[in-house]
């Protein structure tokens, strides 16, 4: 079975489905763990010395992370509407993974955090392959 995009084109109903399941449990995933860190940056300055010094950088990228949550489950809720915004959403998962990767490397961040950069990275290929999968298909 195949959704149809305009004339001649169709996309995958499995390629939809996909997408729908990736990018809806991405954002929730999102939404269940960032908000809480909005109260946890004396701990984490503690827990993992130095304090933050830029309290503005934190806050505002908890802020614009959990932001990116929310169109996460916009686009999983019509994959093939959004599907122009999937490329901004590897941008978003791939920054952070890579960054983790690299500051790991220097000894920078603990074990933990480079965990949660990986996981980004697993996501933002799980956005790649939603991006092929709903791909118009003559």
């Amino acid at each position: 079975m195949a959704a149809n995009v305009s004339a001649g084109d169709v996309v995958s109903e499995r390629g939809v489905r996909f997408a729908r399941r990736v990018f809806t449990a991405a954002g929730i995933y999102g939404l269940l763990v960032l908000p809480p860190m909005l109260f946890l940056e004396t701990r984490i300055g503690i827990e993992t010395p130095p304090p933050i010094t830029h309290s503005e950088f934190f806050y505002g990228f908890l802020g614009v992370a959990i932001a990116w949550q929310f169109a996460f489950v916009v686009i999983g809720r019509d994959p093939i509407r959004y599907r122009p915004l999937m490329p901004a959403t590897w941008v978003e998962k791939f920054s952070y993974g890579v960054a983790t990767v690299v500051l790991f490397q220097q000894g920078r961040i603990p074990p933990a955090v480079l965990a949660f950069g990986l996981l980004d990275s697993v996501l933002g290929v799980l956005f790649v392959a939603s991006w092929w999968w709903t791909r118009e298909r003559r």
